[in-house]
């Protein structure tokens, strides 16, 4: 089928463009990205919670850590799926039901009566984050083109930078204000207004139009595959246990996730409609866009866990301390992605290099910063190279992304969306798993917190470099490509 021409994709309210956009599309991103932030929110800001659940609900460690491992899991899970059904059966649709359910699990886990009801409610919370993060890229991809939607990649940057980094220093906020008794219900029911609100607006804002797929050939079988194979390699990174058990399901997760590829590649042969269409692989800069988005996630996560370790277990901060020692990385991130999403369409793979190279020489300084100063002002000397590694990261994760989706159809960026999304899920899996294995570890054997931390500092250095070479290998494959000469106006699209 012949795509529609690049002028044309991405205009959900106006289709021609003699017509003047409609602003509500403004509005409808804000809408998205608020319920977006919301649910990365979640991933982080329970953390500094976990003190005052295990006195509250008696909850034993195994379900603390079902708490937070559980929300990653079910999250990762339903992203490819969530995002077919997107492009299926329309998009602001999609968006509201994983609103809804995210909402809804919220309360229950506000409410919660004890520790595995609350796993229950965070399972089920990790499932509405998982059907909404694809919509979002999703409705990028319909309602702006051209520099509109790098710009609105860049506000998403902006979103993703700003939640991880500033969930540390909103719970420890509301607990701070609630009590540690009682605070903990508040880091959770906080999401009841702010989803309900999004559930109203979306209705008002998001335009229902939406350019669906026959529904009758969802690819339930390719789900099944995809979500067994996701959940086989998830589970022993969230859980952090490398028993037999555990090495066996990443056995099995791997077999599911080749039975995935070759049932997907016989669905698009024989003319049905797969969830994912391995061709998108083929297009210039999705694949090396999906590993580069992988690898960042996992030296980008890991800086602000090793640094949340460091600054309250090594140096004694309290939670609101060390989320506000971070902020420099948060504000730094929301200003450059604000400015990458402007500059990607002109600068396009070479912006993503130049700010991994910028995010590396901010960890070095880092890294510096936690050799010469062990003292209770480390918080104050992490400042300006946390900052410059926060400019970085702004300059990555929205260019990216929309360089990655730039030259996927909109009838297929639910899926893509998804995609990518579980490909920074597991690299944020697997970057914590590894850094915090480094970490503790040298913990145990020296008692030294500040050389715990620069171990786990230099892991995330070679994730970023690994990244990097990612980037610059795409860098020159995209030169090249635009020296070779272009077919004739004539030619069949591909």
């Amino acid at each position: 089928m012949t795509e529609p021409p690049a002028s044309t994709q991405g205009q959900g309210y106006a289709a021609a463009a003699t017509t003047e956009p409609d602003p509500r599309r403004w509005k409808a991103l804000s809408v998205a990205l608020t319920a977006g932030f919301m649910t990365l929110l979640d991933v982080s800001i329970v953390n500094v919670a976990l003190p005052s659940i295990r006195q509250a609900l008696n909850a034993p460690a195994s379900a603390l850590q079902w708490i937070v491992s559980g929300y990653a899991l079910s999250f990762g899970l339903v992203l490819v799926a969530a995002g077919r059904l997107g492009d299926a059966r329309g998009r602001r649709t999609m968006f509201i039901i994983g609103v809804a359910v995210f909402t809804a699990s919220s309360v229950a886990a506000g409410l919660s009566p004890n520790a595995w009801w609350l796993v229950g409610a965070r399972l089920l919370q990790g499932v509405g984050g998982g059907i909404i993060n694809p919509q979002v890229s999703g409705l990028i991809q319909q309602l702006f083109s051209g520099a509109e939607r790098g710009r609105a990649f860049g506000r998403l940057g902006t979103t993703i930078g700003i939640s991880t980094a500033v969930g540390p220093v909103l719970g420890g906020l509301i607990l701070a204000v609630a009590g540690n008794a009682e605070g903990w219900r508040w880091v959770f029911l906080v999401n009841l207004p702010v989803g309900l609100l999004a559930i109203l607006l979306a209705r008002h804002y998001i335009d229902p139009v939406t350019d669906p797929e026959p529904v009758h050939d969802l690819d339930p079988l390719g789900a099944v595959l995809l979500g067994a194979g996701v959940v086989g390699l998830l589970w022993p990174l969230v859980t952090q246990q490398w028993r037999l058990l555990d090495v066996l399901l990443v056995v099995a997760g791997a077999l599911c996730l080749v039975a995935f590829w070759w049932w997907e590649r016989r669905q698009e042969v024989s003319g049905r409609i797969p969830m994912v269409r391995l061709s998108l692989f083929a297009r210039p800069g999705y694949g090396a866009g999906a590993l580069l988005g992988a690898l960042y996630f996992a030296g980008f996560t890991g800086v602000v866990f090793v640094l949340t370790l460091y600054l309250q277990n090594g140096l004694g901060y309290t939670p609101l301390e060390a989320g506000l020692s971070l902020t420099p990385f948060a504000l730094g991130s929301a200003v450059s992605a604000t400015i990458g999403g402007r500059l990607v369409s002109r600068m396009g793979r070479s912006l993503v290099v130049i700010g991994l190279v910028v995010v590396g020489l901010g960890l070095g300084a880092t890294d510096l910063v936690l050799g010469g100063h062990h003292g209770a002002a480390a918080g104050w000397w992490l400042a300006l190279p946390m900052l410059i590694a926060g400019v970085g990261g702004g300059l990555v994760i929205s260019p990216n992304v929309t360089l990655t989706l730039a030259n996927v159809p909109v009838h297929q960026a639910g899926a893509a969306g998804g995609v990518l999304n579980t490909g920074q899920r597991l690299g944020t899996a697997a970057g914590i798993a590894v850094i915090g294995s480094l970490f503790f570890s040298h913990l145990a054997a020296t008692g030294d917190s500040g050389g715990a931390a620069a171990i786990g500092l230099r892991a995330t250095l070679a994730f970023i470099s690994l990244a990097l070479v990612v980037g610059i290998v795409d860098l020159a494959r995209g030169r090249s490509r635009d020296r070779e000469p272009q077919p004739a106006s004539g030619s069949p699209a591909r």
